[in-house]
């Protein structure tokens, strides 16, 4: 029976009632199609507004630009590709080549003189860095903020309630957010530490990607230290570079991960030379001559805070008095835990991501 017989068969009131039924549907799906062809064409729009504006950068006349692009998407594993859409691998090589590559130095332990801050003093004194522990836990939070980007630095007064977050028996088995490693170690603050494999930005963030020693222990020696190391000697003196496994073990370098580069050595910051890179979010840890250890990290990829560059670490580790600082892993892994709480916004886009390590800051006794 076809449309016109079922309306014929009908009554009046449910004739109309069904006329109603079929206008609203039409006008339904009539809605509903011109929604989704908006949202394509939306897409579409932003699509080709993108690949524009990545022409525009990579072939256009200012070389400064491609190469903080490059550079920038490059250190990102899930975006890394968009890179090669104009440029060849021969191009991008040419763009990442640093000019001069890190000499090895070595850490000068004198330069430290670790002494716990006076209790008493605490509440009251500013240390020579302009900055104050007001509620006298032994940890102080700095609010940063330079030319696009913003974050925090924690010191913490006592280097030996700093150590590292992690868990070799989970190793290639399972990663913990940052969270999850400080209740598990019943810390009472921290940061993310070396980088992990993470194919694509799809790693479940438990492998590291290169060496890590845990209570004197090397984990994954056969992956190298890629771009450096640092690490805390038992006497809890912080050593950073291009340290071999030998240069470990002679040192008694109870903890660390690789990651680098090294920001500031022996009281220099490193010859910018050394330093080109992207602006991202970023996550950095030094210590002062008195021990303080200091931790560092930068928002990045929002409207309020861009990202830092290698060289914007440099200058605020040194400017708050680093002795020895190294950058560690950044992006969407750059985060900071304080006082039951993430201070800072994490970059990603698919939550808090699981890490293999973190430096991790135990209660003071």
């Amino acid at each position: 029976m076809g449309k016109k017989e079922v309306l014929d068969y009908l009554s009046y009131s449910e004739k109309k009632k069904t006329k109603l039924r079929f206008k609203y549907t039409k006008q339904v799906k009539a809605f509903f199609g011109g929604l989704l062809a908006l949202t394509i064409e939306t897409l579409l729009l932003l699509v080709i507004a993108l690949l524009l504006i990545m022409f525009l950068i990579t072939k256009g006349l200012s070389p400064t630009a491609r190469d903080l692009f490059v550079r920038s998407v490059r250190e990102t594993s899930a975006i890394g590709f968009l890179a090669n859409i104009y440029l060849s691998e021969e191009e991008i090589k040419e763009i990442e080549t640093v000019e001069k590559e890190i000499e090895y130095v070595e850490t000068d332990t004198s330069l430290i003189n670790v002494n716990k801050v006076e209790e008493e003093n605490n509440e009251e004194i500013s240390d020579e860095w302009g900055l104050r522990d007001d509620d006298g836990d032994g940890i102080i939070i700095k609010s940063i903020k330079g030319e696009g980007y913003s974050g925090y630095l924690m010191v913490v007064e006592d280097p030996s309630r700093v150590k590292l977050g992690a868990i070799p028996s989970s190793f290639g088995k399972k990663g913990y957010t940052l969270e999850e490693m400080i209740l598990e170690y019943g810390a009472v603050a921290g940061i993310n530490a070396g980088g992990f494999l993470d194919p694509n930005g799809t790693g479940d963030g438990s492998t590291p990607d290169s060496l890590v020693v845990i209570d004197g222990k090397i984990y994954y020696r056969e992956y190298g230290i890629g771009n450096g190391f640092v690490g805390l000697d038992a006497n809890h003196i912080m050593h950073v570079g291009m340290l071999s496994i030998e240069d470990i073990k002679n040192r008694n370098i109870v903890t660390g991960v690789c990651f680098g580069p090294a920001l500031v050595i022996n009281g220099e910051p490193v010859d910018p030379a050394y330093l080109p890179s992207g602006i991202n979010p970023r996550t950095a840890i030094g210590q002062r001559s008195d021990g303080a250890i200091l931790m560092l990290v930068i928002d990045g990829r929002q409207a309020t805070s861009l990202g830092a560059k290698y060289q914007d670490l440099a200058d605020i580790m040194y400017e708050y008095g680093a002795i020895n600082a190294c950058n560690l892993d950044g992006g969407s892994s750059s985060l900071m835990w304080f006082d039951g709480k993430y201070i800072n916004t994490s970059a990603s886009v698919v939550g808090i991501r699981d890490m293999p390590t973190s430096f991790i800051v135990m209660p003071k006794e």
